[in-house]
């Protein structure tokens, strides 16, 4: 019995609550260090996937944890009636339920999105879907990230069935649902939900299998009043609105599913996506292109297609499985990193994608350079973009290792590995000046961006395309595989004291 005691006081020692050998709670007020870190810990919000619109993968540049007190993290786990095989969002110092708190949000699998205090792991309020009973269990399912509005008053999600939520941060109270697609058995809402100014943007793609009829599209919703002001498909790409019924379209796949799905271009508000399996003509069928379109996505206005289009939708070889990485400008150049299912790694310049100053067309080829992805594993993940001392740093991890690449200027640009390891990743961030990457096998491991070299790995369950946040002495990372139909699942909260 005494040995038991004093397991659990050395367990709990770190704790402000100690559990006393009779079974009653003595409280002690938490020491000074520990009040010292958490005063000292800044506030921050981390409002979407990948930390902004551009998909920079880069968060705030102070988060409270560093490379000298990783080791002071304690490991909260969270509980939750689904699987999150996405990210979260957080939000400091907002209300929820009548009082001010930091709040963390998911959206499960089947599109129950949850409210979750990440001090206590208390769970302030739940959303769920009015037809989830139709579909929970089967392989009906969504892997998108929510999105929080930049009033930091709703959060928007998708669910299983199609529809975008709008949602109250402060109770989880729907305001408006729209419907993007016309068939959500085989339309996926795949990729991570993004803001442009005023609209919600949103990008479809289809299940495991490629099961037609289905057409990857591009929908932009109005943030106000949840009424869709325009909609690009990337097949029958002349029709201008949600193609009902998908089979009234002659062709099929070509969706838009990667973990970042639109990406938004700083200033110009151009929509970035790269589309996977499809047949491609240039006119009107846009299959495993990367396509720049307009801010409203009313036009589509360049692509770049590889001269091996035809092999990859032969080989189901997505180009579209990541979407384009954007690269602060050097040296006059717009550039961006395009992976794919091939192990490759394409560098685009946005001036002229296809090589050309020309519009979008049939023209294949115009990449500025080709090079191994790491391992040169298949890419499902949104690298991460990082400017240091003048240069860009690319960081990209697949199932076959975590790699850091720089731009370097000669005749023209092309990238150069700093360097690599053999340790899968999901998509990488970087967050107060070290990169976190989420092993699928069971892990969060911490870098030195610059060196590579390996600082700390927590522990954590397995997962598949689950990655981390970290911000206010946090990094939250939930595990667990949608491909399980599990009906619960777990987050990691790794947190400095009296986080």
């Amino acid at each position: 019995m005494r040995r038991i005691c004093v397991a659990l006081a050395a367990v709990a020692a770190t704790a402000t609550t100690l559990v006393a050998c009779g079974g009653h709670a003595v409280t002690q007020s938490a020491d000074a260090s520990t009040a010292a870190i958490s005063a000292a810990v800044p506030a921050g919000d981390w409002p979407e996937f990948d930390f902004n619109p551009q998909r920079s993968g880069v968060g705030p540049s102070h988060t409270g944890i560093t490379a000298g007190n990783l080791g002071r993290l304690q490991t909260r786990v969270v509980h939750v009636d689904g699987t999150v095989d996405s990210s979260a969002v957080e939000l400091s110092g907002v209300a929820v339920r009548g009082r001010v708190r930091d709040v963390i949000v998911v959206t499960t699998t089947y599109g129950k999105t949850i409210a979750i205090d990440p001090r206590t792991g208390q769970r302030l309020w739940e959303y769920t879907p009015r037809e989830i009973g139709s579909y929970i269990g089967s392989a009906q399912v969504t892997t998108a990230s929510p999105l929080v509005d930049p009033g930091r008053l709703y959060v928007y999600a998708a669910s299983a069935d199609g529809f975008i939520h709008k949602l109250a941060i402060a109770s989880g109270r729907q305001l408006w649902s729209t419907r993007v697609t016309f068939d959500a058995s085989r339309e996926k809402i795949a990729a991570a939900l993004n803001v442009s100014g005023g609209s919600v943007v949103v990008t479809t793609g289809g299940y495991y299998g490629d099961a037609p009829p289905y057409q990857g599209h591009v929908v932009v919703i109005d943030r106000g009043s949840g009424r869709i002001l325009h909609v690009w498909n990337s097949l029958c790409s002349n029709r201008h609105r949600l193609i009902d019924p998908p089979r009234s379209c002659p062709a099929s796949d070509s969706a838009i599913w990667a973990r970042a799905g639109a990406v938004i271009e700083p200033g110009s508000r151009r929509i970035l996506v790269a589309t996977g399996n499809g047949p491609f003509n240039g006119a009107t069928n846009w299959g495993d292109s990367v396509l720049e379109l307009s801010a409203d996505a009313s036009r589509l206005l360049h692509n770049w297609t590889p001269t091996d289009q035809a092999q990859l939708n032969a080989g189901d070889a997505d180009l579209g499985s990541t979407a384009p990485a954007l690269l602060p400008e050097v040296g006059g150049y717009r550039l961006a990193v395009q992976g794919g299912k091939d192990g490759h790694l394409h560098l685009l310049n946005l001036k002229s994608l296809n090589g050309t100053g020309g519009g979008a067309g049939p023209r294949l080829g115009g990449e500025l350079e080709d090079i191994s992805a790491p391992g040169a594993g298949q890419v499902f993940t949104a690298p991460a973009v990082w400017a240091s001392g003048g240069s860009p740093y690319v960081f990209v991890a697949d199932g076959s290792g975590t790699a850091a690449y720089s731009v370097r200027l000669g005749r023209r640009p092309r990238l150069v590995t700093i360097w690599h390891n053999g340790t899968a990743g999901t998509s990488p961030v970087l967050a107060g000046g070290l990169l976190y990457v989420y092993d699928p096998g069971g892990s969060v491991d911490v870098y030195r961006p610059a060196s590579g070299r390996l600082l700390r790995s927590l522990s954590a369950s397995g997962g598949h395309w689950n990655s981390p946040i970290v911000v206010g002495g946090r990094i939250v990372e939930p595990v667990g595989n949608y491909m399980d139909h599990a009906s619960s699942g777990e987050i990691f909260i790794y947190h400095l004291p009296g986080r």
